[in-house]
């Protein structure tokens, strides 16, 4: 493993563990990316790894919250009781080969761009003023129970915690503000990602070594993150968090389309042979 890799591993750590830190979110959303064409891991080692870095990551970050209890209990249970069945039901697929490679990754580019748009929306009512029971209406059970099975799904054939799709369910469907979204998120993220990890059936031994400098990168990331959590405005969270979507699904989707162009090119002839009468 070059040093190169390991300065740049520890430097996408250290941005993770800071967006994980103010956001509850973000970390898989460029892990993935990183490790994939940073690292040039292939996806089946990346998935695995990038789980079990987020895990770790999401529970050092999760204390602050939980002694600031800025943690959600009932929208955590309505949306992760359904994301963990669906985390163990998209691992089983990968697992069994049914997802092939550009999809998965191809999946994971459509559902940040989703997300995206879905978190820059401005929350407003008549005349542009934010309404002002936004944050405190009652969520919706049905529609935030389906939103955790497709985030456990994401989670399972993706490799990603789904930080950045449970973040915006609890603030547009739960009504939850970005604080306490982002504290409920951590929680969520660390089961999630655990169940995944072990539907998938694959230890990433050949990524572990990048591990050591991926944790302590965002070790110090979530420290001046933690710090700064809550100083900062809702408004300002949610237009940067919805930035680092729109990158890093351009980023995973141009990855998708060049391994789909290696896949159909590895099952083409290379040459034609000649007929020979």
């Amino acid at each position: 493993m070059s040093v190169a890799v390991l300065l740049l591993m520890a430097a996408g750590g250290a941005l993770i563990g800071f967006l994980l830190a103010v956001l509850g979110a973000g970390g898989s959303i460029l892990l993935l990316p990183l490790l994939i064409s940073g690292a040039g891991l292939p996806t089946r080692e990346a998935v695995p790894l990038s789980l079990l870095a987020v895990t770790l990551l999401a529970v050092a970050n999760a204390g602050p919250y939980l002694r600031r209890r800025q943690v959600a209990p009932r929208p955590a249970l309505i949306l992760g009781v359904p994301a963990l069945g669906g985390s163990w039901i998209g691992g089983s697929l990968v697992r069994q080969g049914l997802v092939p490679e550009p999809v998965q990754l191809g999946v994971f580019a459509a559902a940040a761009l989703v997300a995206a748009g879905l978190l820059s929306r401005r929350q407003q009512g008549p005349g542009g003023s934010r309404r002002p029971t936004e944050s405190r209406r009652p969520g919706r059970p049905l529609a935030l129970a389906g939103q955790g099975l497709a985030v456990g799904l994401l989670t399972g054939i993706a490799g990603v915690g789904g930080g950045f799709a449970i973040v915006p369910a609890l603030v547009l469907i739960a009504g939850l503000p970005m604080s306490l979204a982002s504290g409920t998120s951590l929680v969520l993220i660390a089961t999630n990602s655990l169940v995944a990890l072990g539907a998938l059936g694959h230890w990433p031994a050949a990524g572990l070594p990048l591990l050591a400098p991926l944790i302590g990168g965002g070790l110090v990331g979530a420290i001046g993150g933690q710090a700064l959590a809550p100083h900062l405005s809702d408004r300002h969270l949610r237009q940067g968090f919805a930035a680092l979507l729109v990158g890093s699904a351009l980023l995973t989707g141009a990855e998708a389309l060049q391994r789909q162009r290696s896949l159909s090119a590895a099952s083409s002839p290379s040459h034609v042979v000649p007929h020979r009468k």
